[in-house]
């Protein structure tokens, strides 16, 4: 008897223990698995750098690793679709900036729907800068626009992409300032820092945390930052609304993280909190600063405010400058 009321209460024991560990408790735990990170532009970008540092980061407070994978090109349109496309169970997410909704979307046909994303986190407000050979002649802002109105069409100047924030400013400046010149798209910045290194562009609108070395080697020469403040680093360096052209300074940059709308919301919360400790996490704090970007933490309501004071800001000039075509 003794042997088998034994055996009962090990029957219930091992009933009880299956109890907790089967019934969907398996299916509910996320993540078990690696996350991927889609990043819309080339390795050495800042749109590289910051959800590499985050991965880094983000894996001791998930418990699994979090792989970035490059898929640049159409302003991150390329990137925006593959998550789409992909099923929402919250094992790929993709690096973006809010310009891809206030300004990419409105000046491309995409194939897809903007709004099938969702934002989960902002880390960063990107530092973009005017920058020229550091041997080049002109010194200033108003050097090279002078130099610009005196010979239409020699000016060749480079951004990432079409319709982008730095496009727009740069569209906005010259033609305030009446300069005709020649625009050429690169993919990256490093490879439009190689080209104007080389001669073959005169001034790029780049991100400072890639070009601060050659910057502050000398190689490079900064004449205006297109954010309506001065940074900290570097300080020297006017804005365009000092000089001049509010257009050109009313577009923030900010950088996080998206997923499918469609994600369960239980799995969007993990992954808010788990970026919320990395906003807040002392090594991921040092690596914004260490590559020269400006830390901006802020959760889903920040990043859908700033895109919403973003297109205010943005449709009127997008119609002025002929690149709006719609949602």
């Amino acid at each position: 008897m003794a042997y088998r009321k034994v055996l009962a209460m090990m029957f219930i024991q091992l009933s009880l223990l299956a109890g907790v560990i089967q019934p969907g408790s398996a299916a509910e735990e996320y993540p078990t698995k690696p996350i991927e990170i889609i990043a819309p532009y080339t390795p050495g970008s800042a749109g590289d750098m910051t959800p590499r540092l985050v991965a880094e980061i983000a894996k001791k407070y998930l418990g699994q690793p979090m792989v970035v994978v490059n898929k640049p090109g159409a302003g991150g349109a390329i990137a925006a679709a593959d998550v789409i496309s992909s099923k929402p169970d919250g094992y790929k997410l993709t690096f973006l900036y809010n310009m891809f909704f206030i300004t990419t979307s409105k000046t491309t046909k995409l194939p897809f729907d903007v709004n099938d994303l969702e934002p989960l986190a902002n880390f960063t407000q990107t530092k973009l800068l005017l920058f020229i050979k550091g041997d080049s002649p002109w010194k200033t802002l108003n050097d090279l626009l002078d130099y610009g109105k005196k010979n239409p069409g020699k000016i060749r100047w480079a951004t990432v992409g079409r319709g982008i924030s730095s496009h727009i400013d740069m569209l906005a400046l010259f033609k305030k300032a009446g300069v005709e010149a020649i625009h050429v798209s690169y993919q990256g910045t490093p490879e439009m820092m190689s080209a104007l290194l080389g001669g073959h562009i005169d001034a790029a609108d780049m991100v400072y945390a890639v070009v601060r070395d050659q910057m502050r080697a000398g190689a490079l020469r900064a004449l205006v930052t297109f954010n309506g403040r001065r940074f900290s680093d570097p300080p020297e360096i006017p804005t365009a609304l000092e000089l001049g052209f509010p257009d050109s300074s009313m577009l923030p940059v900010f950088g996080g993280l998206y997923i499918h709308k469609n994600t369960p919301e239980k799995v969007k919360k993990t992954l808010t909190e788990a970026f919320r400790k990395v906003q807040e996490d002392v090594e991921f704090k040092k690596g914004i600063e260490k590559f020269g970007e400006e830390l901006v933490p802020g959760g889903p309501d920040f990043v859908n405010d700033s895109i919403k004071k973003g297109e205010k800001a943005a449709i009127p000039i997008l119609k002025e400058i002929g690149l709006y075509v719609g949602k």
